[in-house]
């Protein structure tokens, strides 16, 4: 851990929420160093960084920079994933997770920029954003110290509460209360809710934990469809009109939040070793997912599918456990990238009480064929050549079989003769 008289000058991941607000006045009290905050602008929704920049500076940082990172987020990290497909242990669509490395890469940026010679983060010694942010600048900036205050022998805020008080004594505004202290993560693609009675898995969500979406007894009676495009896996139209990156990420957060779509309960393994439980809303995301799987069935043939659905496992992993500047995701994204050279056409989905349904899909580089689905026998099949194909498919079961019957018969056999 670097000393006091080592560190000069931090770059500190600043969202202005509970942790980073308590935080950047210790860096300051504890390692004597200048605190820049970094805040990333990731979409964290209206009015939650409002303000941002005075309140870092009165709580001592010395410099402040806000970066919109928005478009960058969606194409060069958001829709990556969506080809990939990743979903972690089934339901997380790793809203955090994938944002992570993208802070941390523009954090390094910054400490570059400013000349300081450390980076700082807020996440805990228990969670997986530590891993996050510290591979990357392992990766990025492996000259540069890195300063973490949950796992300072010094730290002694160990607790929401702890961390309140703490702000409480140094005048420093935050949102949370002793009776509202939830932990969140907001960005465009999705809000995390955690801790407070999240905490013991037997607790159903309180209608009131939802940000996003509406809860699902709430949401509409009347379903709603809505079309997209894609070219080359990437979404680019929602109901028939063309919009940005991040204006698609937004229409359907919209769409799909006012329909309760979305709303993940799930309780995951860390990378750490622990299973913490937590509530997320991913509206837009949620209808995206099913949009492109609807698409790739139409595209991909079966064994580029099979495959790329086994790909799609080791890539949530690797966004989940933080290895996005490695190696192996680079090239799975060169694998991914040559399947969905031909991923391009439209889907239409119902939604309806929290389900993103499918209700159509075509595209121009579709394999199903009508002729040979169709249960009237055609010309472009013959059905006598299953024949063949099924006796030798089946043969090593066959063969399996006939060895088990002789096996059988000679027990039988050596049975009777002792009898005798």
């Amino acid at each position: 851990m670097a000393t006091t008289a080592q560190v000069k000058k931090a770059v500190l991941a600043y969202s202005g929420g509970l942790d980073t607000s308590v935080i950047l006045p210790w860096l300051r009290e504890t390692y004597g160093c200048e605190v820049v905050a970094f805040v990333a602008d990731l979409g964290q929704g209206p009015g939650e960084l409002d303000g941002i920049v005075a309140k870092a500076k009165r709580s001592g940082a010395s410099e402040v920079y806000v970066e919109d990172l928005r478009e960058e987020f969606v194409t060069d990290y958001l829709w990556p994933m969506l080809k990939a497909h990743a979903i972690y242990e089934g339901k997380y669509l790793l809203g955090t997770s994938i944002a992570r490395p993208l802070i941390a890469k523009k954090q390094v940026e910054c400490a570059r920029a400013t000349g300081a010679d450390a980076v700082a983060h807020g996440a805990t010694g228990k969670g997986n954003d530590q891993v996050r942010f510290e591979l990357t600048f392992m990766a990025l900036a492996p000259d540069l110290q890195v300063l973490v205050p949950w796992r300072d022998p010094r730290w002694t805020l160990t607790s929401r509460e702890a961390a309140l008080e703490y702000a409480q004594e140094r005048g420093i505004p935050v949102q949370q209360s002793k009776k509202s202290i939830y932990s969140r993560d907001r960005n465009l693609w999705h809000i995390s809710h955690e801790g407070a009675e999240l905490e013991n898995p037997i607790n159903e969500p309180r209608p009131d934990v939802f940000v996003l979406s509406t809860p699902v007894e709430k949401a509409p009676d009347k379903a709603e469809y809505v079309d997209l495009e894609f070219e080359a896996g990437v979404p680019v139209a929602v109901n028939g009109k063309r919009l940005g990156p991040v204006e698609v990420v937004e229409e359907l957060n919209r769409l799909g939040g006012k329909h309760g779509v979305g709303q993940i309960d799930l309780v995951e393994n860390r990378l750490v070793g622990i299973k913490s439980r937590g509530v997320y809303e991913t509206p837009g995301g949620t209808i995206l997912y099913a949009a492109h799987a609807a698409l790739e069935a139409l595209c991909l043939d079966r064994d580029t599918l099979h495959y790329k659905q086994g790909v799609a496992l080791r890539y949530a992993e690797l966004v989940y456990y933080g290895q996005w500047f490695t190696q192996l995701r680079e090239s799975l994204d060169a694998f991914i990238d040559k399947t969905q050279e031909k991923v391009t056409g439209k889907v239409r989905l119902k939604l309806y009480k929290g389900q993103a349904l499918y209700a159509g899909a075509e595209s121009p580089f579709s394999l199903y064929s009508e002729d040979l689905a169709s249960f009237v026998m055609g010309k472009s099949y013959n059905p006598r050549d299953a024949t063949g194909f099924i006796h030798l498919f089946g043969l090593p079961m066959k063969v399996r079989g006939l060895m088990e019957r002789k096996t059988k018969q000679a027990s039988q056999g050596s049975a009777k003769r002792r009898k005798k």
